[in-house]
């Protein structure tokens, strides 16, 4: 089943067009990986799907449901959540408020709840709260809950914005170069946790440039080149192909 699926997107600036008719699919339950060199297109198409950008023309669909146009937290509560280039916490707010914060999309307690804290409103709380700290049991981060974001190893805020992420209860994440500035042990332990975030039934769209990972952990890859689709395969499709090659490491043959 195609849970996440472009159709023909443009993306443009100006007279620049970063994105040329790109179309994906994303299966329910994998791990499809987007990759290319710099400024083939892949964040911008990543912008374009969780609702910064427009497309200037295509479409984009969750589990069949268009989400051109729509506002980021309308794409976010659909069920799709992200993770940045650049990593982008809360600083200082302590790791367990960076977590309740992606539970917001999913709250239920109107206005007049938070004013007269409500019975409503405390089981609530009480109920996210748990959450919170399942999620950071669930990579390692118990210990940290009450530390400030800013305090962490790069690793684990790495880790930190993946679960604020999922904390959302996403039908899909997209995480953008995850593995960027992660020395192999953390890599190792990405990789892992990737697998188990599947098992929790979330599908994963992956922009990154380490190889080696992509190439253990993907079940289909997409490759942009230029902001045009350049290939798509299976793992073993794209490790042969000449094209792939060619544009990823700057050879001719």
């Amino acid at each position: 089943m195609i849970m996440l699926e472009t159709n023909k997107v443009t993306i443009n600036f100006g007279g620049l067009i970063a994105v040329n008719e790109v179309s994906i699919r994303v299966a329910e339950h994998k791990i499809t990986a987007l990759i290319g060199p710099n400024g083939a297109g892949k964040t911008t198409l990543f912008n374009c799907i969780s609702g910064v950008y427009v497309p200037a023309s295509g479409e984009v669909l969750l589990d069949g449901l268009h989400l051109e146009g729509k506002m980021g937290y309308q794409i976010n509560k659909a069920g799709i959540a992200r993770t940045y280039q650049v990593i982008n916490l809360f600083w200082k707010m302590s790791v367990l408020e960076n977590v309740l914060v992606g539970m917001h999309s999913r709250l239920k307690s109107n206005f007049w709840d938070c004013l007269l804290h409500t019975k409503k409103k405390r089981e609530e709380e009480a109920e996210i709260l748990t959450k919170a700290h399942e999620w950071l049991d669930f990579v390692g981060l118990s210990q940290y809950a009450n530390a400030p974001a800013g305090s962490l190893s790069y690793g684990k805020q790495r880790l930190l914005e993946i679960i604020r992420g999922l904390a959302s209860d996403p039908k899909v994440i997209l995480l953008d170069e995850p593995a960027a500035g992660m020395n192999s042990g953390e890599k190792r332990d990405l990789d892992a946790l990737l697998q188990r975030i599947l098992k929790k039934g979330v599908t994963i769209l992956i922009v990154e440039h380490d190889m080696k990972l992509i190439m253990g952990i993907s079940d289909y890859i997409y490759v942009l080149c230029n902001g045009k689709l350049l290939a798509e395969g299976v793992v073993r499709d794209i490790q042969n192909n000449p094209e792939v090659v060619a544009a990823y490491l700057g050879g001719d043959d």
